[in-house]
């Protein structure tokens, strides 16, 4: 018998692949693009002062700080058309954009493999030990996709200061960090404060699960490059709606916090769910998903993926990441009843 309409006809499709909020699209964003659908009659421009301040207010950045970008691809490709590095470090394994977007400005890749042994933990120690002033350019994410670790402030700030010293340029992608408890703790932004050779990434796709808003925003506190991004950026690359739809999102506290305490309560549920499983390894999880390694000599991630498609679960088989392999899955958190039958069909085939 054919599966196809099986998984059609009884169940939906959810994609724990995406790493969007569960929560979808606010409310407040619905109603306010549904409000202001005339203002696209006008330049965006318009505007971008209310867009600063909402994003200057969020998160805690002075305005002169801001860059803006519509994705996460353009904000990396514009750093590294400003600091067209000869040679970047990666952390791995790391989203496979970084390595795209860098070898296509021509920069050298070099990788740092964070232990599996150490659970994918960072170890900032270690990796002082293996830089040099020829690497022009370093990218992390924080936390790190695909293990879903955090890294502390203080790793970070020590990082950046070694990077000082060596004429490295660090850029911090904070895509995922409103999803880590107490992320305010964690966030590397208060150190552009210090460190003119730091940028940090944010996004608005994932935690305000918004992608096609094409919105996100970096910190940096360069006068130089600031120059350079004003002389050769358009001046309008923000779109009307999602300019107003940024900085209502900003400012909706009750979704951001019911956001925030859903993540908390799914991350810890779905953990312990899966943690007496004896087949398959868990990594403790920080954002708002989980990386495993499956144990069973003769299952790869291919066929766990292939069985969860069937019940119209779409998880992500990391066999093209570096670092990773063909034993290794991702998935996001949903809410309760898509993760309940998310975690019992992975838990049938592994």
């Amino acid at each position: 018998m054919s599966t196809g309409p099986l998984r059609l006809e009884q169940y939906d499709t959810v994609l724990f692949n995406s790493n969007i909020n569960p929560h979808g699209i606010p409310d407040s964003v619905r109603k306010v693009i549904l409000d202001n659908i005339d203002s696209i009659n006008k330049y965006p421009d318009v505007y971008y002062g209310n867009l600063k301040t909402a994003v200057s207010e969020y998160a805690h950045a002075p305005l002169n700080n801001i860059v803006m970008g519509n994705g996460s691809s353009d904000l990396l490709r514009l750093f590294a058309a400003l600091i067209m590095p000869k040679k970047s470090l990666l952390l791995v394994p790391c989203s496979t954009e970084y390595e795209k977007v860098l070898s296509a400005y021509g920069s050298e890749l070099i990788y740092y493999e964070l232990p599996e042994e150490n659970e994918f933990n960072f170890d900032v120690m270690d990796l002082l030990t293996k830089l040099d002033s020829s690497i022009d350019m370093i990218v992390i994410s924080n936390p790190n996709n695909p293990t879903s670790k955090k890294i502390s402030r203080d790793d970070i700030e020590i990082l950046t200061d070694a990077c000082k010293k060596l004429g490295i340029f660090l850029l911090v992608d904070e895509m995922y960090i409103e999803f880590i408890d107490n992320y305010e703790e964690y966030t590397s932004i208060p150190l552009t404060e210090r460190f003119d050779n730091l940028a940090v990434m944010r996004a608005v796709s994932k935690f305000f699960a918004v992608p096609g808003l094409r919105f996100n925003y970096a910190i940096m506190n360069n006068p130089e490059l600031m120059s350079l991004i004003d002389a050769t950026t358009t001046k309008n690359n923000i779109s009307t709606l999602s300019a107003i739809a940024a900085i209502e999102m900003f400012n909706d506290r009750k979704y951001i916090e019911e956001s925030r305490s859903t993540i908390h309560t799914e991350r810890s549920l779905v953990f312990l769910a899966m943690s007496t499983c004896k087949t398959i390894k868990l990594y403790q999880p920080d954002a708002n998903f989980m990386l495993c390694k499956l144990l069973k000599e003769d299952l790869t991630a291919s066929a766990v993926a292939d069985y969860c498609n069937l019940r119209g679960i779409v998880i992500r088989k990391c066999d093209n990441i570096r670092g990773l392999g063909n034993k290794y899955i991702r998935f996001c958190f949903m809410n309760p009843k898509q993760n309940d039958l998310m975690v019992n069909t992975i838990l049938e085939i592994v």
